[in-house]
């Protein structure tokens, strides 16, 4: 049965600020662990106006005192701007205060552009270079595999499931080589998913902690009782897009109806590439895509994403959809 979890960016509202973004994400995770969802993942952002999960461990802290099943995690921490020992302190401290419920998923990417380079008082590019020798190094300050230096404390011992993110080949390849899940970033940039699914499950090399390839997919979903009011909603989301490739991001706009046709063709064109990746409509209309979906990757994880400007809504869109997903699984059981 495929599982579904939910990932949040915790974004700002227009007219509103980063302690309401964060009281919304707390709703949200409570919810996705009332539907039944298997994690709840933050993602780092930095120098965003309309992002708050920068400090995504204090983040993840917050949202496991809030809860108290479902998994929380990163998706993710992008290792360039920290050093892995720090991560292992962070993670460490997170796994002995919320034991067996801790992800960390590692990008390469930096989450912001070159004026946090400044700001962190690191050359990010070099940085990226030494990902997978960090990736490593950070396992095993956890592990102890290696003979370090030093150990880290909280960290060593501390057993965080450990997740590769990508949105291209290099990550699918890091992932065989470390025997790791793999998780792809398809909900905005899906153009390598399949090269990168079929690569990562023919190349992976078992390890310690995963025995055969295991795959998480990103998508963007919105569902409604109608079509239009989904749409209204995706809106929102849709405009963020158009803003932040268009080099002018900010706080998430309230929705527009009927945005996409108000559009140039050049936007239209990126946000139908993007759609690949996504469900819009009603439950039955969500759930026969998101299980078109999964046929295409054959993903054993679906991590359902899509910022709405009223956070109620997005509460409802999530448990419309995992009402119809669960419900066609039942019937899919019932009839076999």
């Amino acid at each position: 049965m495929t599982e579904f979890s939910v990932l949040d960016l915790i974004p700002v509202r227009e007219g509103g600020g980063v302690a309401e973004a964060l009281a919304d994400a707390t709703e949200l995770a409570r919810a996705a662990e009332r539907v039944g969802c298997k994690r709840f993942w933050v993602a780092e952002h930095h120098a965003m106006d309309g992002i708050a999960g920068g400090a995504t461990s204090v983040v993840l802290a917050h949202i496991g005192n809030a809860t108290s099943r479902i998994r929380i995690g990163s998706g993710g921490i992008m290792l360039p701007n920290h050093t892995p020992f720090q991560i292992a302190e962070q993670f460490g401290t997170l796994d002995a205060l919320f034991p067996g419920r801790i992800d960390l998923g590692l990008g390469r990417a930096p989450g912001a552009g070159p004026e946090l380079q400044r700001a962190l008082r690191k050359n990010l590019h070099q940085a990226a270079e030494y990902f997978p020798q960090d990736v490593a190094e950070l396992r095993a300050l956890l592990t102890g595999d290696l003979d370090l230096p030093i150990a880290a404390t909280p960290g060593l011992g501390a057993r965080p499931e450990m997740w590769m993110l990508g949105s291209s080949l290099f990550g699918a390849q890091l992932a065989t080589k470390l025997g790791l899940p793999y998780a792809f970033a398809a909900h905005f940039a899906p153009d390598h998913l399949d090269a990168a699914l079929e690569l990562y499950r023919r190349d992976f090399e078992p390890s310690d902690t995963l025995d055969r390839p295991h795959v998480m997919v990103a998508m963007n979903v919105f569902a409604a009782p109608s079509e239009a009011e989904a749409r209204l909603l995706a809106s929102s989301q849709q405009q963020s897009f158009v803003r932040l490739r268009s080099g002018n991001p900010g706080k998430l706009p309230p929705p527009i109806e009927q945005y996409t046709s108000t559009l140039p063709a050049p936007a239209r064109t990126m946000l139908d590439h993007i759609g690949q990746a996504a469900a819009i409509g009603t439950a039955d209309m969500v759930a026969s895509q998101v299980n078109d979906f999964i046929k295409r990757t054959r993903a054993d994880e679906i991590m359902l994403c899509g910022a709405t400007y009223d956070p109620a809504a997005r509460i409802r869109s999530l448990e419309i959809t995992m009402q119809a997903l669960r419900t066609g699984e039942k019937a899919a059981s019932t009839a076999t």
